[in-house]
């Protein structure tokens, strides 16, 4: 990690340790379709600090993994572009820097672990050449050493016999296994920000908690930024400080884990609580969100929301809601924000 510090110290001028790890700052994503821009982003912010652990939630398609990708300097341009905000690394815009320096910095200060481990693998190379390949490329090492690396990392995530499972495919492991491969691989360089988008996709529940206990445990000893993308505010419930609830590219909570679970203060959220199997609702029907999330490419005016929420009124249907702070460093993008809080809705 202190090498890490010294690289980026080397080549982003400007930089200020005592900035927050990361800062997201009203970032804002579109797709260009078919001569259409499609907003995916719209203006989020959020913030996260060494050691901590920052789950972004919300239902597939709320711009969770395009917020990831932007972040990472990963997403497919074209068809989507960053058309506005700022995402700062110890203080310095890395938006700003040059294709070079993006790469740097996403090899040594920002690791990505896929959902779908089997298609970020590449079929046609061992996991033990795939990880050492990291070490080559980027520290200059030599095959012996990268391949000695590849085993240690391999060993680090709890792969059975890591030492002769280094030769292995992608398709020779299970998907627990295949998941841990990937790990290891965005832990390989020491970032100091690892991003989990989906880490427990198709995974049964049994190797879900592994995963995640695995994640909490190895971010606990790197005192790494965590930030975990999923659909499961169940999943996150023993691993995240922190949340941000997004819908339709918008996020429209955010507060301590703790806190969320206790008194949200948006209908999403509340919805989204709702949904969550439970051991105490044995042989109940299970709660479910009414309708559909908006199509990105023609989104509802007012709150975005509205046409699902039980608690809406006429006004969400015409204004956009404000921000509203419901306690220190809980906030809810909501009319009836308070009231919701207080459960009065």
């Amino acid at each position: 990690m202190a090498e890490n510090l010294r690289i980026i110290g080397d080549t982003l001028p400007g930089v200020d340790m005592n900035a927050p790890l990361l800062e997201v700052e009203d970032l804002r994503v579109e797709f260009k379709i078919r001569g259409k821009r499609v907003p995916a982003v719209r203006g989020a912010n959020f913030s996260l600090e060494t050691g901590r652990t920052l789950a972004i939630v919300g239902e597939s398609g709320s711009g969770k993994s395009v917020t990831s990708q932007a972040v990472m300097g990963i997403l497919d341009s074209p068809p989507g572009y960053i058309t506005g905000g700022a995402v700062r690394l110890h203080g310095v815009d890395i938006l700003k820097q040059d294709e070079d320096t993006k790469r740097g910095i996403r090899s040594n200060h920002i690791g990505m672990v896929f959902q779908d481990a089997l298609s970020a693998l590449n079929p046609l190379w061992s996991v033990g050449f795939q990880i050492g390949e990291l070490f080559r490329v980027h520290r200059g090492s030599s095959r012996k050493d990268a391949k000695k690396r590849a085993g240690e990392l391999l060993d680090l995530v709890g792969i059975p016999d890591a030492k002769n499972r280094i030769g292995h495919y992608p398709h020779q492991f299970s998907g627990g296994m295949r998941q841990r491969v990937m790990i290891a691989m965005a832990l390989a360089l020491e970032p100091e920000i690892l991003i989990a988008d989906e880490p427990t996709t198709a995974l049964d529940v049994t190797v879900q908690a592994q995963i995640m206990r695995l994640l909490k445990e190895i971010q606990e000893e790197r005192s790494m930024g965590l930030i975990l993308i999923t659909h499961d505010l169940g999943v996150v419930a023993d691993v995240a400080d922190d949340v941000a609830v997004m819908y339709a590219g918008q996020i429209m909570e955010q507060a301590s884990i703790h806190d969320v679970f206790k008194r949200p203060a948006n209908p999403y959220t509340k919805a989204l609580l709702r949904a969550i199997p439970r051991v105490d609702t044995l042989g109940q029907e299970l709660e479910v969100i009414r309708g559909l999330p908006p199509n990105p490419a023609s989104l509802p005016g007012g709150c975005s929301f509205h046409p699902r929420c039980w608690a809406a009124e006429e006004k969400c249907s015409v204004e956009e809601p404000p921000w509203a702070s419901v306690a220190e460093e809980h906030r809810s993008r909501c009319h009836f924000a308070e009231e919701v809080y207080r459960n009065e809705r």
